[in-house]
């Protein structure tokens, strides 16, 4: 049945488009309520409740702005934000990152991959010449300020060919040419 490539056989993420004063309380929309009961007995589907309104005035606004904004109307984070987290979750993907000097970037991998095959999303020779990758979450990142901050709270690790990547992770991979 993969072969056919079948629209019907591909997850399904509903964009619930509710009034801005509704945002907060979206839950308990009726009609958000009906595509929550679909969802809940159909496989590979989810919902997401956003105001398209709300998105459209985010735009024009900086962080802060936007942060207050969204604050002020009693919730936490974006539609477009919720809508790429649930896409990733439904997708089975999420995102790892590294950190030089030069750039940080963000790499997108399926949920359950291993160490070397994280680094070879950067770059096949990562995959094949992999030794070890030094490993922190973001949150841990965050929290301590600074990498040599996490390794004096041993937060920063080593670890090898059988380490399963978590949502979050920062890294710097150690691999042979």
């Amino acid at each position: 049945m993969r072969m056919f490539q079948l629209l019907t056989a591909k997850p399904v993420l509903f964009a619930c488009n509710v009034a801005e004063d509704d945002l907060a309380t979206a839950e308990a929309n009726p009609f958000v309520q009906k595509v929550a009961n679909y969802v809940r007995t159909h496989h590979d589907a989810a919902y997401v409740p956003i105001s398209a309104k709300i998105e459209s005035e985010l735009i024009e606004l900086s962080p802060e702005e936007a942060k207050e904004f969204l604050k002020d109307l009693g919730v936490d984070d974006s539609g477009v934000s919720s809508l790429i987290r649930a896409s990733y979750e439904l997708l089975g993907l999420q995102t790892y990152f590294t950190a030089g000097e030069k750039e940080v970037r963000a790499w997108t991998i399926e949920k359950g991959w291993k160490a070397p095959q994280a680094a070879g999303v950067i770059h096949t020779d990562f995959e094949k010449g992999f030794i070890k990758a030094e490993v922190v979450a973001y949150q841990d990142l965050s929290s301590l300020g600074s990498v040599s901050a996490a390794r004096d709270a041993g937060k920063y690790r080593l670890e090898g060919k059988e380490y399963i990547f978590h949502d979050g992770d920062v890294v710097v991979f150690r691999f042979n040419n």
